[in-house]
This record gives C-alpha cells, structure tokens and sequence, in this order.
C-alpha cells in the first residue's frame, strides 16, 4: 500500500490492470470512452434477449453508464473525456479505483444487475454457457478462454459459479499477488 490508499503496481499487478483496461475497452482503440460502456451493456442485453424496455436492461445499462461515470471522474486527469492506459493505472494507483474497503459496495450493485440480466433460468448461479455468452458479450472474452475462467471459477465443482464465488475472483484478481489464484485468471491469460 501507499501513503494515499493505494497499492504499488508490480509486474503481475500492472499485467492485471492492462488486461483489465484491455477489456473494458470495448471498442478496442486504446482510450475507454462512454460508448464503451453503453456498447457493452447493449450488447449484454442483447445477448440475452432482453428488450430495449426491459426493466433488467435499463437497470445493467444505468449502472455500466454509472461505472464510466465514476471513471472518467476519477482517471481523466487531462480532462479529455477518456481514459487511456496510464491514467487508468494512475487512478488505480492512487486508490480512486478499487480498494479492499469499498470493493463490495461498489461490485454488488453491478454483479446483481449483471445477475438480473444474464442468470436466464433464474436459479441465481451461472452454468457454463451463461457464462460465456455475458463474458463474450461485455468484455469479448473467447469462449474457450470463458469455459476455462467459469472452471477455475467454479471453486465447488459443482458446474455453476455463484455470486460469492465471482465476486471472490474479482476481489483476488485486483488484491491477491498469487499468479496460480482463481482470480488471476478472471479475464483469461495475462498479457506478456
């Protein structure tokens, strides 16, 4: 930790963070923008059949819009109105991101309108091919890097992954220094 809140990056840290970039970057040219987070919370929706109308659609596109929102307020340090890699790391850096003490008030909201979206049988679990169609869908994960993250992820073994055990591999993918951990392969390999 630093003096301010914030973690020092490290070599597996910053490969963490740039993957993280990576995907929320949905348009793929180098900035997060807006229409990154629209973008793929439309397409989430639409991935899962749910109507322009859809209660579950507009509550997981208002908290996408809110994501970018806290973002942009906190990472856009030339005031442009995107975000590239460095001020992405900076933020996280300084603490402005995710910290342990405000990582379940700030995912939860999120997982829960995700959940809302994608879990289409309603059993509150993700199978296999819940899985791979949001994590395609939001962040253009390949299925077999998704079929291999829901294994990893799906700690019981019993075929489906549960809110705590995502939310668990998110917490470890940003705070847990283990590169064998559950978490470090959240978002499929690291980049070199």
């Amino acid at each position: 930790m630093t003096e301010g809140g914030g973690v020092e990056i490290n070599e597996f840290l910053d490969r963490k963070l740039v993957r993280r970039f990576q995907t929320f970057d949905f348009d793929g040219d180098g900035r997060l923008e807006r229409s990154d987070f629209e973008g793929s919370a439309m397409r989430v929706a639409d991935e899962f059949g749910h109507s322009m109308d859809s209660p579950a659609r507009q509550q997981f596109l208002q908290l996408s819009l809110g994501l970018w929102e806290h973002l942009v307020s906190v990472a856009d340090s030339d005031r442009d109105g995107t975000i590239d890699l460095d001020e992405y790391k900076e933020a996280f850096v300084n603490g402005l991101l995710e910290t342990e003490a405000t990582f379940d008030q700030g995912y939860r909201p999120f997982l829960d309108a995700l959940m809302a979206v994608v879990d289409t049988d309603g059993n509150g679990v993700l199978d296999v091919d819940e899985y791979v169609g949001w994590t395609g869908a939001l962040m253009r994960l390949p299925e077999s890097d998704a079929r291999e993250i829901h294994r990893r992820l799906d700690t019981d073994g019993d075929g489906f992954v549960t809110m705590h055990e995502l939310l668990q591999a998110i917490h470890d993918f940003y705070f847990d220094d283990n590169p064998n951990g559950v978490g470090s392969w959240l978002l499929g390999p690291l980049p070199d």
